[in-house]
């Protein structure tokens, strides 16, 4: 037996599975971290960028209006003389845009 050609076709193959591996890195960066990241970066700042007087809606359904902001902390007027405390993380940000009809 010629074990030089076996050690070769080994090598190949190592080479062949690294290079595999290296492919499903990038193809689940581009397709799963990369838009994931890029999504994350907008509701941060959207939620950077919420006002006082803005409509908004909480991730529990929640319609309310922007009383003050204390940090993280948001105060919201959902109705005359209710006012509730809710984090700035709990703040939708696909909820406030108006319904299309």
């Amino acid at each position: 037996m010629n074990f030089t050609l076996l050690a070769a076709a080994q090598q190949g193959s190592m080479w062949t599975t690294i290079l595999m591996m290296v492919a499903l890195f990038a193809i689940m960066y581009f397709f799963m971290i990369r838009p994931q990241q890029k999504k994350q970066k907008e509701v941060n700042r959207f939620r950077d960028a919420l006002a006082v007087g803005q409509d908004v809606v909480t991730i529990g359904g929640i319609h309310g209006t922007i009383k003050n902001i204390d940090g993280n902390i948001i105060t919201l007027k959902v109705a005359t003389g209710v006012d509730i405390r809710v984090e700035k993380a709990a703040i939708n940000p696909n909820g406030t845009q108006p319904a299309q009809a």
